[in-house]
């Protein structure tokens, strides 16, 4: 019976209170494991502790342990004060990382990545994928990977961390064998070099007073240099806006380089690294720079020892004993999207590379909050040239009544696929007959990309286009990046838009319903036998209307394209 009168608190003796009680003998939430505690420990050693440096704290691990645990992910968060969720996230934002769910276990040892975009899927990517796997054995793991940047060596592959052109079964199967996971840097003009050739004395007529701030802007704007990654923006005119802003100021470099069609930044920084460095030093100096971040695709190992290098010698001998603002080397991990300014910014920062609204524009708020100086590497590195020879002297380039020079990154079938430094405005009738000594035996020229993965398709009918920056708009195109993609005869433009829209839809962020959802729509679509145009033109519509950044805005152009320039193949 129970004698509590009504309302009354119930009474429950302490003694039961205590024995329900059970004592918490660990924290909430995963524990972090000891082992993983002092990987992490270990491979932290003597670096700094920074939430920015996360992607390069996973890069560690994974190089390490050839995947990141859980019991890792734990770990590092810990170390860095973060949720395991933030770092989570990052780490499975990113390609080439592998994270390992609980019980899995890591990869094979070695991974080869063999490219499938449109100019290694043209010279006969998909057969290696089909027989590599058989002939490497279960030791060795093998995977589709989009652009590696070597499109004028296709097929290409990366062996570990060694990528190489003109792949063949035997060549692949030698590499896997002799395990060589790093790729030599190969031959360049090192410091020294450099410094006996004169180089940085543009740098320190600058820092001297030689030549004088106003003058110097003056002159990279008189010569009509614009941003060579893509966008084309004014290179003198961007000095000005962000030396107009309060410091501290930050700048960032992009060699992500992943736009299917593109290695002219790889090409040059192989060979001349610190032409690029000067002209870096020289825009550092002139706009007021305090730190430098320089942010190099994941896929160029290679280069990344040749930077890693050639700045240790800048930083012990700097030219004239001047103080060299901070410059830091990041890695990135295998997304294409990073190429965006913005999502490098995110990058950077230790974060998923996703693409910011604007504004604010990253010239007002871009790294860690401040005033941005963002630039591509090919931008920088004819800054030393310009201000040596003089505007004119870059300007005095040019053909059909376009100025300056551009670097043609030209794959496909021709006879002399590479690097052409080019008059701009050149059409792509001339640049395959001057400078690619014509189409390979047994192919006629059919179709050309101007500006890589997202510049549209163009028949060669339409081949006497001057190729330069706000020449191709008016056909639904753009030059970019100035990626020539040369189709012939025993091609198809709608096969070579499905190979691309499968690429877009590999390297969308997610981050926008447009992009994430239309891409995956696209290829779809491009899949049927005969298309729906309309309803391709409805999902063009909306995918460049919609979507945040230029990935999803451009996606569309090869399928516009190919409904207005190759009907014949798609109805």
């Amino acid at each position: 019976m129970n004698d509590r009168a009504p309302g009354a608190p119930i009474m429950i003796p302490l003694a039961d209170v205590r024995g329900r009680m059970k004592a918490r003998n660990q924290p909430k939430g995963r524990q972090i494991d000891p082992q993983a505690r002092a990987d992490v420990a270990a491979l932290l050693n003597g670096r700094e502790i920074r939430r920015d440096l996360l992607i390069e704290d996973l890069h560690l691990i994974q190089d390490k342990f050839n995947g990141i645990s859980s019991e890792h992910i734990g770990a590092l968060a810990e170390k860095l004060k973060l949720a395991q969720t933030e770092v989570y996230e990052v780490a499975t934002f990113y390609h080439h990382f592998d994270v390992l769910r609980e019980g899995d276990a890591a990869p094979p040892a070695l991974t080869v990545r063999v490219c499938d975009t449109l100019s290694c899927a043209m010279a006969g990517a998909d057969e290696l994928l089909k027989k590599l796997p058989a002939i490497l054995g279960k030791d060795v793991r093998v995977i589709a990977a989009p652009c590696i940047g070597r499109c004028s060596d296709a097929p290409a592959v990366c062996v570990g961390q060694n990528a190489f052109g003109h792949a063949t079964v035997e060549s692949v199967n030698l590499e896997a064998k002799a395990q060589h996971t790093q790729a030599s840097s190969g031959n360049y003009a090192s410091f020294a070099a450099y410094r006996a050739a004169f180089g940085y004395q543009t740098y320190l007529s600058v820092v001297n007073g030689e030549r004088e701030i106003e003058a110097t802007i003056k002159e990279m704007e008189d010569s009509g240099l614009r941003g060579l990654g893509g966008a084309g923006f004014p290179a003198g005119r961007k000095w000005r806006i962000v030396r107009a802003e309060s410091a501290p100021r930050l700048m960032a470099i992009n060699i992500d380089e992943g736009e299917p069609g593109t290695f002219k930044d790889r090409y040059y920084l192989e060979r001349d690294p610190h032409r690029f460095i000067e002209g870096m030093l020289i825009a550092a100096h002139v706009v007021g720079i305090d730190a430098i971040y320089i942010y190099l695709r994941d896929e160029y190992h290679h280069c990344r020892a040749i930077l890693e290098t050639e700045l240790a010698a800048l930083k012990a001998n700097p030219p004239g004993g001047h103080a060299l603002p901070r410059i830091e080397c990041r890695r990135g991990a295998g997304a294409y999207i990073c190429g965006e300014e913005s999502a490098m910014i995110e990058s950077i920062e230790g974060k998923r590379g996703m693409p910011r609204l604007r504004p604010p524009y990253v010239a007002q708020v871009g790294l860690f909050g401040r005033p941005t100086l963002e630039h591509n590497f090919e931008t920088l590195f004819w800054v030393r040239d310009i201000l040596e020879k003089g505007a004119a002297w870059f300007a005095g380039y040019g053909r059909n009544g376009r100025t300056g020079l551009r670097s043609f990154s030209v794959s496909g079938r021709v006879k002399k696929p590479g690097v052409h430094l080019a008059p701009a405005g050149i059409t792509a009738n001339e640049l395959i007959s001057e400078f690619c000594d014509g189409m390979l035996d047994g192919h006629t020229f059919y179709a050309y990309l101007p500006g890589g993965a997202s510049g549209g398709i163009l028949p060669a009918s339409m081949g006497d286009i001057p190729l330069d920056f706000d020449t191709l708009q008016p056909y639904g195109c753009f030059i970019g990046s100035a990626a020539m993609v040369v189709i012939s005869q025993h091609d198809k433009a709608r096969d070579a838009a499905l190979n691309l829209m499968n690429f877009f839809e590999h390297e969308s962020c997610g981050q926008c319903t447009p992009c994430r959802v239309g891409t995956e729509k696209a290829v779809r679509l491009l899949e049927e036998t005969k298309w729906k145009t309309g309803l391709l033109e409805e999902l063009s519509q909306a995918m460049e209307d919609a979507s945040i950044c230029g990935l999803g805005q451009a996606a569309p152009n090869p399928i516009r394209c190919v409904i207005k320039y190759f009907a014949h193949e798609i109805s």
